[in-house]
């Protein structure tokens, strides 16, 4: 699994050899992988939006996913702290993390498999595999279901948009395009550089998606999208393929992204029936 050692941290970072009772975790993902390996528990302070299962809300706040107050984190007196990369908090951390052996590890999933094997290794972290591993196997058949049904489907071309003033969308960013993989979908940006390139409206009416996935957590935000794209005349929004994700189930890499992606899947069989 993921894991990057950090310069003085004596144990382990891949968390294999840790048992852990007082956790920090440093992104509402990993807080949420955390919840469904059984765990949740033993979150003893996380980051401002980590507000997924309701349970998470009532967890101490010690900083965002860039600033953290160092002796917030201590006070929580952690005996592991997850992150998703080696920037932002989790750099702010490393000197005193080093100084008190307290163990750094990191959960960024990049491909869909991972999120039930993340599941699998926060159960053995916190000895809740009795939860986890039912979770994750739950997970794991779900995937297998999605791939078997959609992955060999007809292709549909998909613009995935995140923001709109200025316009971004998912380029290369290996988790979504394995989602969009199994659904039988292609990235029309998918080969560009960067994870989250800014691209313009023009340059998506060129390459004219067959699908748009707009992150819309209500019908308003859908009926802003299709209205926006509507009057852009693309072809798309004219036959009625823009279609709405929660973006916190569709860009946070935690159990959520699995459902994102049936409805994903489902929506691109409706662009492939017309």
């Amino acid at each position: 699994q993921p894991a990057h050692a950090q310069p003085g941290v004596d144990r382990q970072e891949s968390g294999d050899a840790i048992r852990a009772e007082r956790a920090i975790s440093l992104t509402p993902h990993i807080t949420e992988l955390i919840f469904a390996a059984g765990a949740g528990d033993k979150i003893v302070g996380t980051v401002i939006g980590s507000d997924y299962p309701e349970a998470a809300l009532d967890i101490p706040i010690i900083g965002d996913g860039l600033n953290i107050k160092v002796e917030k984190a201590l006070a929580v007196r952690p005996d592991v702290v997850i992150a998703w990369q080696a920037s932002g908090a989790a750099t702010t951390l490393t000197p005193m993390l080093t100084r008190l052996h307290i163990p750094l590890i990191y959960s960024a999933p990049r491909a869909l498999q991972d999120i039930p094997a993340e599941i699998i290794r926060f159960g053995k972290l916190f000895d809740t595999s009795r939860i986890a591993d039912p979770a994750a196997s739950a997970l794991a058949g779900r995937l297998r279901e999605l791939e078997q049904r959609y992955a060999q489907r007809a292709p549909v071309s998909v613009f995935i948009e995140i923001g709109t003033t200025p316009l971004y969308t998912i380029g290369n960013d290996p988790l979504l395009n394995d989602v969009l993989r199994i659904c039988g979908g292609v990235n029309i940006y998918g080969s560009t550089a960067i994870a989250a390139p800014q691209v313009s409206a023009e340059s998506v009416l060129v390459l004219q998606p067959d699908a748009i996935i707009a992150p819309a957590i209500d019908d308003q935000r859908l009926a802003e999208a299709r209205q926006r794209w509507s009057v852009l005349r693309l072809p798309a929004a004219r036959q009625g393929h823009i279609y709405g994700i929660d973006p916190d189930k569709l860009f946070r890499p935690g159990p959520r992204l699995i459902e994102a992606a049936e409805s994903l899947c489902q929506y691109l069989d409706k662009v492939r029936k017309g």
